[in-house]
């Protein structure tokens, strides 16, 4: 109840929709079924012949049926609006994954980083390797030809 009344009036009012039409879809399930077994008992003989009682208790199930099919879809309904309702409205988790990945972004982040900063060290001392092999033996050259 504390949790309802954090809420704001509109979504506070949605959450009661949603329950009304839990209860009046489980009541609708249950009251059809509820004929349903009543209309299989036979009963004593009545003024409407047997065939005809039985076409109108057929045509009566089938009627039922179709009833607690349409509940059972509207519950999957309402199931989907409450998963919808709560992917929408339920801000601390979303924020929460949200965080989540920014950290792990910027985990990766830095191991590139740092990966980068250590490829770029090695290239340095490898250029400058380079550089000292190439003016070392250019001044070997140029000495060599002098001397001839």
């Amino acid at each position: 109840m504390a949790q309802q009344r954090a809420l704001p009036q509109s979504k506070e009012t949605l959450l009661q929709s949603y329950n009304k039409r839990l209860k009046d879809d489980v009541k609708s399930i249950m009251d059809n079924f509820a004929e349903i077994i009543k209309t299989t008992k036979i009963e004593d003989e009545t003024q409407v012949s047997r065939a005809t009682q039985g076409e109108q208790d057929n045509y009566e199930m089938h009627v039922r049926a179709a009833n607690i099919v349409r509940a059972g879809e509207s519950l999957m309904k309402l199931v989907s609006d409450l998963k919808q309702f709560l992917i929408l409205n339920d801000f601390p988790s979303v924020n929460e994954a949200i965080d989540q990945r920014n950290q792990q972004l910027r985990a990766l982040q830095e191991e590139c980083d740092r990966k980068l900063i250590t490829l770029r060290d090695e290239v340095s001392i490898d250029l400058y390797e380079l550089e000292e092999e190439y003016y070392s033996s250019r001044s070997n050259l140029t000495t060599k030809e002098e001397k001839r």
